[in-house]
């Protein structure tokens, strides 16, 4: 055996591939930290009338979150799956679908007072915060908000773990009572508006065959290959087990779970084409 020949295909193995220089997120996403910060939300460049963007993420699936192609009129494997599960009802079945329904995050651009110099980054958030912001849209003695004349600032108070009792921070949102420019200098408003990051551009957009091998190899852990994902914004664990049955039928006869799978969007009902995808 020639070790050397051996050394070097370790060293090949273990040695991490690189695209190119690393992505620095901090400078495309803001994230509030515990305490107290004033933002101001931006105009979208992206659609003038309205700056927030409501996009569907899968988590835990893989080691990555994966944007569902729902966002983009596409088929969506893991809806159609989820969908398929829910017409077939069972109590695991419905626990299964729920655990793969997309969760919606909703970006806006902001800018951070004080750290003008890293210029527009989007705020990702959930509901609650969500329908805090649209509230304050709708109250008449506030408005437009994000008007870069005669807008408002927003004051951002976090508090962290100790105080929620999980270990998320939370966030709550209050407006600034004066009006103010987004900026007196009318070139750096300029810059703002123009130059904005695009949310639906920052994540990895897999394709269906990926998104279906993924789902796949969730549903049956065991014959998981170890492989290394590509960096992605906000990296999450991919879960060691799973405790579902791909059984959906009462009159289900044993099946290995690759058979399950696929025999899980067979058309009992009807001989007609159902467009789906397995």
């Amino acid at each position: 055996m020639d070790l050397n020949a051996i050394k070097q295909k370790l060293d090949g193995l273990q040695q991490k591939t690189t695209t190119g220089p690393k992505k620095d997120y901090s400078l495309i996403f803001w994230r509030p930290t515990v305490g107290k910060q004033q933002i101001r939300i931006v105009p979208s460049k992206f659609n003038e009338s309205n700056p927030f963007t409501e996009l569907k993420f899968y988590y835990g699936i893989t080691n990555k979150v994966m944007l569902s192609p729902l966002n983009f009129g596409e088929k969506d494997p893991i809806a159609l799956f989820a969908s398929k599960l829910r017409e077939e009802y069972t109590k695991e079945n419905y626990v299964l679908a729920k655990k793969l329904d997309a969760k919606n995050r909703i970006f806006v651009p902001v800018v951070v007072r004080g750290e003008e110099d890293k210029g527009v980054r989007l705020w990702q958030f959930g509901k609650i915060v969500y329908e805090e912001l649209l509230a304050l849209a709708l109250d008449d003695e506030i408005g437009d908000y994000t008007d870069i004349v005669s807008g408002r600032d927003l004051t951002i108070e976090t508090v962290g773990p100790e105080s929620t009792g999980t270990q998320y921070n939370k966030s709550s949102v209050r407006v600034r009572l004066k009006e103010t420019p987004l900026s007196d200098d009318a070139e750096l408003v300029d810059k703002w508006i123009s130059d904005q990051p695009n949310p639906t551009k920052e994540f990895k957009q897999f394709t269906f065959d990926e998104m279906k091998s993924a789902l796949e190899k969730w549903l049956a852990p065991e014959t998981n290959d170890d492989t290394d994902g590509d960096v992605t914004p906000a990296a999450v664990e991919t879960p060691a087990k799973s405790n579902f049955s791909l059984d959906t039928t009462k009159d289900n006869v044993k099946k290995n779970k690759a058979d399950a799978f696929d025999t899980l969007f067979d058309d009992k009902k009807s001989n007609e084409p159902d467009d789906l995808p397995f």
